[in-house]
């Protein structure tokens, strides 16, 4: 069959083309924005799945032009079942974190690029990847997240598995809303519950917090606890580690109310009734999670029914955003092998590296110590650094709307930086008027302007995400090649 992509005026995205028989779907660009253009015979069911401005062509077959919208994200996903978001397994998988929606076809490049260079090897993608927080800074919903994605991973020519990540879910109520999206992997942050003043007590006043956990959310008790894994010995393949009876009181009390906290959140996953993995994140803690501590959580939550395809420790050193670790390698790599080592004996589970994006120096270290037999592999988690690669092409496209972005960030970048980890300081940010506009794209490889930027993404978007949008969207060739080239480095090392 000759190829359709000519029959609906506008310029085609000739990746996206998928023929079936008489059947054919792609993504055209047209003097109205992007269009699903449809061509299917009169009577298949197919055209009825989707909505939009159809005309009937002269050998019998109608053709269809339709919106991107959710509604027909949708009915492509139940016609390409491949887009439809499912579990992955322990595979080496990459969330793709969005803010604008624009962003999947790059990724797409990248992972396909890297995949090819490496058969049997290939990394699982997760495209549509979105936190809580994320929505309420961006003013975006779970599904919009979704149907992004959908869009973009189909104009890519995607045609293997992808996951959905409702990430660093907090509530019920935040399972609720991703769920009825068609999200797949469900990331629980427990963070609020977390002690991190267990490491500083001692003696009456740790045994006291212990007796006071929440001890019939754990369907448990104290004496209960001490005897399971009071003295008991685990094998991390290098090295035995015996828990001692203080570092399991330690471990309760830091630790002990999040996994109950867990544990209501499985269990109101589990009773939606639809297939899903489950992503246990503790990164987001002030002191660094130990290979004892790493033990009870998963003894704990395993004992307690639950079932996850991935943890994300708090690891020693720094992962802070947009930027490179901050700390000593050596150490970090003693302390990946020994998480590694847990998750090998607890379960098998996957690894996951939060705040992911631009760690180049870790994810060799972090493949590394998951290359045990049997060995599942890492989750690598990205999130901001592809608008900041937005931000790289605004600055070499409309230097004068980077300059008001770069200076908005740096008045809000006091306030916002409150609800991260981050260490950039607003005196080593250089000063943008002083640039020509041949160095401002190099601003984004500046710690400070990188990391500043990053923090600041809700303020930037309330006021200028519109502008920023369409310029992307006009320039989408310069953004996907640059999101090309950022992400091959981020997934090279993983294969």
């Amino acid at each position: 069959m000759n190829s359709p992509l000519s029959l609906l005026p506008g310029t085609p995205y000739p990746a996206s083309l998928i023929q079936m028989g008489r059947v054919a779907l792609w993504l055209v660009n047209t003097t109205a924005g992007k269009r699903l253009a449809v061509l299917a015979p009169f009577n298949s069911a197919l055209v009825e799945s989707f909505h939009g401005e159809v005309s009937e062509l002269a050998d019998g077959r109608l053709l269809q032009s339709c919106p991107l919208d959710a509604a027909n994200a949708r009915a492509l996903r139940f016609a390409l079942p491949n887009l439809q978001p499912v579990p992955l397994g322990l595979v080496t998988s990459a969330g793709f974190g969005d803010r604008l929606g624009l962003a999947t076809p790059g990724h797409v490049r990248a992972l396909e690029k890297v995949n090819a260079e490496h058969p049997g090897k290939t990394i699982a993608p997760i495209f549509a990847q979105q936190s809580v927080r994320e929505l309420a800074r961006t003013g975006r919903s779970a599904e919009q997240v979704l149907t992004d994605a959908t869009w973009g991973a189909f104009e890519g020519g995607w045609q293997g598995s992808v996951g959905a990540d409702a990430d660093h879910l907090k509530t019920p109520a935040d399972i609720d809303r991703f769920a009825a999206a068609g999200y797949s992997f469900f990331t629980i942050d427990p963070g609020a519950f977390v002690d991190s003043t267990a490491g500083d007590l001692n003696g009456v006043l740790l045994e006291h917090k212990a007796a006071t956990l929440p001890w019939p959310a754990l369907e448990s008790t104290l004496p209960d606890l001490l005897q399971r894994l009071g003295g008991k010995q685990f094998d991390l393949e290098k090295f035995w580690l015996t828990l001692e009876r203080e570092q399991v009181l330690r471990a309760a009390v830091k630790y002990g109310a999040a996994v109950a906290h867990v544990t209501r959140m499985y269990r109101h996953l589990e009773s939606k009734g639809i297939p899903f993995e489950l992503e246990v994140s503790v990164d987001e803690t002030e002191t660094p999670t130990t290979h004892a501590e790493h033990i009870y959580v998963a003894s704990e939550l395993r004992r307690l029914g639950v079932q996850w395809i991935s943890l994300a420790p708090r690891f020693v050193g720094r992962f802070e955003k947009g930027v490179d670790y901050i700390g000593d390698l050596d150490a970090l790599a003693v302390d990946l092998a020994g998480h590694a080592a847990v998750a090998r004996a607890m379960g098998p589970y996957k690894l996951s590296l939060h705040s992911g994006s631009d760690k180049f120096s870790v994810y060799r270290l972090a493949c590394a110590a998951a290359g045990g037999t049997p060995g599942p592999g890492v989750h690598l988690k990205t999130a901001g650094t592809s608008l900041l690669e937005g931000l790289r092409t605004l600055a070499q496209v409309d230097p004068g709307l980077f300059r008001k972005m770069l200076a908005l960030s740096i008045e809000r970048y006091p306030l916002e930086r409150a609800s991260y980890h981050v260490s950039a300081e607003l005196s080593r940010v250089p000063d943008p008027a002083s640039l020509p506009d041949a160095a401002l794209p190099g601003l984004l490889d500046q710690f400070d302007t990188r990391q500043v930027l990053h923090v600041t993404f809700g303020s930037l978007l309330e006021r200028y995400g519109a502008d920023l949008r369409r310029i992307l969207s006009e320039h989408a060739e310069e953004y996907y090649q640059a999101l090309e080239k950022h992400f091959v480095r981020h997934l090279e090392p993983l294969v």
